[in-house]
């Protein structure tokens, strides 16, 4: 997924936005014309992608900026909060104290898109579904420890867990826990197309790929949000310069991801009359990870001596433009239990230590390397960061680098696959808790099936730390994954970014807008009067 500050608040999501330029930061009403809002995500409908938004198949912000638009989970997180709340439900708790059973009661009255009723068994379908699909890009990983769904009424389910896991609410607040009607979704095959049949906040009239989707506000929507707007109509650009062109000239009202690092730090400074940039935390974390069972990669001596000569400030303050900052752990800075593991063992950038380093493992000819990343979108940066980590390797006379690009889906599914030596991916959270930052690439079942397997971390650390319930007692455990990661260098931390938003000045909820995980909450968005 693509999913910042030098100090962020714990656990995200509290830091008030700092806005630039000019607007107003008042409620808007839920009638009137669309809002449109420019974007340059890209979801694509083709052969090796046949179900783009299916939520059983996809696991990326892109497609879940959609999802947490059009479907429901039974909790989710209210307006500056980081503890999900009843949403789908009216109620959810542990119902022992193993902590192995979870219970959630829906609202009465709960009505998909089409107006099919939703019941517990719509819930149970859909956990179920996505778990036993298991799609190879799909968020099923998430929903690892589920052991078996009861529903002993209409309105009543119970999960049972494999173990005791206190961010499983956080889990449920996902799209990995989406609730599709059974009577539309097949248990056995993914939903192919752009259909959608969901019971959140809108509904998905069309989508024209990379040219504009058309939401419109659910009528049988039944949650904690309050919709700002009858409608949003999101226009999609491949080129962000494009993008900004549009909202100057007023075809949009706003625009959200991929931001070029040189448009944000233009429109910091010198922002246009009756525009603003809105930035907000969130935990956006880049990483670069490598094969251990490739070739020379699994000579720990060759990963280390990456570790040490990649230079995290040129990257930020070059391609970037500091608009992101430098990233030493694999937990990002202002999430509980965070620490510079990487900067503890590597210190600054070093030719002469990484070539001690790889003398001493008895190289002594350049190591041929290949670095694979996601084809450019929008503002992305992508090609620019790989040529220039490849140039920092290339100068240490120690490596011989090429660089890559694949369009995404091609792209996530040979990562998986074991197919690449040296890939970057950027991670937004799923949820605010360092465990979304470890588990997903380390524990037993993963988001990208890694050859590197940990076993303290697979077997104590995580199942361990899920027994706690107040999450900063974590924070020991957490930082011995950091240092294990730091020492085995699986995987290496790039940066952490700001999530920007910017909007003409009547448009209103823009700093609530974008949430933790970078994704654009269309509910929050009003119409208010310019300046």
């Amino acid at each position: 997924m693509n999913r910042k500050l030098l100090v962020l608040p714990a656990l995200l999501g509290a830091l008030a936005p700092v806005v630039t330029g000019c607007g107003s930061s008042g409620g808007g009403s839920g009638g009137g014309k669309p809002i449109v809002v420019g974007s340059t995500d890209s979801i694509e409908l083709n052969k090796d992608n046949p179900a783009p938004l299916d939520p059983a198949a996809e696991y990326d912000a892109d497609t879940w900026q959609v999802f947490y638009n059009t479907f429901q989970e039974l909790l989710a997180y209210p307006r500056g909060s980081t503890t999900p709340s009843p949403d789908a439900a009216k109620e959810c708790h542990y119902a022992d104290s193993s902590g192995l059973v979870y219970q959630c009661t829906l609202r009465s009255g709960m009505e998909f898109s089409n107006g099919h009723p939703m019941t517990s068994q719509d819930v149970k379908f859909s956990v179920e579904r996505v778990i036993s699909l298991k799609a190879t890009a799909g968020p099923s990983s998430l929903l690892s420890d589920v052991k078996s769904v009861e529903t002993p009424s209409a309105s009543v389910v119970v999960f049972h867990l494999k173990a005791a896991d206190a961010t499983f609410p956080a889990k449920l607040a996902t799209p990995a826990a989406a609730i599709v009607d059974h009577q539309v979704y097949s248990a056995t095959k993914t939903l192919t197309g752009w259909r959608v049949v969901g019971s959140g906040p809108y509904v998905l009239n069309s989508y024209s790929q990379d040219k504009q989707a058309v939401f419109t506000k659910n009528p049988h929507y039944k949650g904690i949000y309050k919709i700002n707007n009858s409608a949003v109509t999101m226009k999609l650009y491949g080129d962000s310069n494009k993008m900004e062109d549009a909202l100057k000239s007023g075809q949009l009202d706003v625009m959200t991801r991929e931001l070029a690092p040189d448009q944000i730090q233009a429109l910091q400074d010198n922002p246009p009359s009756g525009v603003k940039l809105t930035q907000v935390a969130g935990g956006e974390s880049r990483y670069l990870f490598l094969n251990t069972k490739d070739g020379s990669l699994k000579n720990l001596a060759v990963r280390q001596a990456i570790a040490q000569l990649i230079d995290r400030q040129e990257i930020t303050r070059d391609i970037y433009k500091r608009t992101d900052v430098p990233l030493y752990s694999i937990v990002p800075q202002g999430t509980t239990a965070h620490v510079n593991s990487f900067f503890d063992k590597y210190g600054d950038p070093s030719t002469s230590k990484a070539r001690s380093i790889l003398q001493k493992a008895g190289f002594t000819d350049k190591v041929p390397l290949t670095i694979n990343f996601r084809r450019d979108l929008g503002g992305t940066a992508y090609k620019a960061e790989a040529q220039m980590i490849a140039k920092q390797l290339d100068a240490s006379g120690l490596f011989d680098v090429k660089t890559e690009a694949e369009q995404w889906n091609v792209f996530l599914q040979a990562a998986a696959a074991g197919k690449y030596q040296v890939f970057a991916v950027d991670w937004l959270p799923d949820f605010p808790d360092p465990d979304n930052y470890v588990a997903p690439f380390l524990d037993k079942e993963t988001f990208i099936p890694l050859p590197y397997q940990n076993k303290e971390i697979q077997d104590t650390i995580l199942p361990e730390t899920r027994q706690e319930a107040a999450r900063s007692a974590t924070a020991d455990a957490f930082e011995r994954a950091q240092q294990i990661v730091a020492d085995d260098v699986p995987m290496i931390p790039l940066w952490q970014g700001n999530q920007y938003i910017v909007s003409r000045s009547d448009i209103t909820g823009v700093e609530w807008a974008q949430s933790s995980t970078g994704t654009t909450q269309f509910w929050e968005l009003g119409r208010g009067a310019s300046e």
